[in-house]
């Protein structure tokens, strides 16, 4: 069955060094990112970015690579064709209040930085100018950390690590529970009428992983820190880090379908 679309996550997976389309995981100039998306186009496969960036980051990636859907902050909510739809459940922006606001009020972020003090921190300057997520940078254990969440009263949130961004540091955004890039996935091939044969995921981090309960094929790069994954039979490695390990998934895809 052709492939009708790729999700790809930024930072670690479509982009190399330096968060770079044109360098590898080494630093060394590369075009096969370029490349692939290039052969993506030329099969009619749409890419969809879902990243955990804000929305006016994934909008200019989006634009710069000729797309018109994204997924930000980490699935908290998609723009198809100029349409937003947020994925936040019972928290919603309303009168002025973002859902950021909302979950400011709630005390979460603080509990986890009193908690986690010198482990967590704001992901400075990446924090600010959210409409969601509360975004932070360190080394904890996420499960950990929604135990202490839910034992607080906090339980309509959770943590999630988002991914390695340098040796013994991950990013790590704080949402609305039931937000999550594969639910987002998943509300972007209804829009669009896809199949989950026709679809694949590449990425890399354990949020990245769970978009393979919706895709057809998920791919993880080889630089990806995502956990077990047993449990998925629809899951690659790719040979390559980064950029080079996202050509070899699309090339990989679009060669066998």
């Amino acid at each position: 069955m052709a492939i009708r679309c790729v999700y790809t996550d930024l930072d670690g997976t479509l982009l190399g060094k330096g968060a770079s389309l044109f360098r590898t995981a080494e630093g060394d100039f590369t075009l096969l990112a370029a490349r692939a998306l290039e052969a993506c186009h030329r099969a009619g496969a749409e890419v969809v970015i879902k990243s955990g960036r804000r929305r006016a980051q994934v909008m200019e990636d989006a634009r710069l690579i000729g797309q018109s859907s994204y997924i930000f902050e980490v699935g908290a909510a998609m723009v198809v064709d100029g349409e937003t739809t947020f994925l936040t459940g019972d928290f919603q922006p309303s009168d002025g209040e973002s859902v950021h606001d909302q979950i400011a009020a709630t005390g979460a972020p603080e509990l986890l930085l009193s908690r986690y003090d010198g482990r967590l921190e704001y992901h400075a300057p990446f924090h600010r100018e959210r409409e969601v997520s509360h975004v932070f940078r360190g080394l904890v254990d996420a499960g950990e950390a929604n135990e202490l969440l839910a034992a607080e009263g906090h339980s309509g949130l959770r943590l999630v690590d988002n991914g390695e961004i340098g040796p013994g540091t991950h990013t790590f955004h704080l949402i609305p529970a039931g937000v999550s890039k594969a639910r987002a996935v998943a509300a972007h091939m209804r829009a669009r009428g896809y199949a989950r044969e026709e679809c694949i995921g590449v990425g890399d981090s354990a949020e990245d992983l769970d978009v393979a309960d919706v895709v057809g094929r998920l791919f993880l790069v080889a630089n990806a820190v995502a956990g077990d994954t047993s449990r998925f039979a629809n899951v690659e490695r790719t040979e390559g880090a980064m950029s080079e390990g996202f050509y070899e998934a699309v090339i990989r895809s679009l060669a066998e379908s």
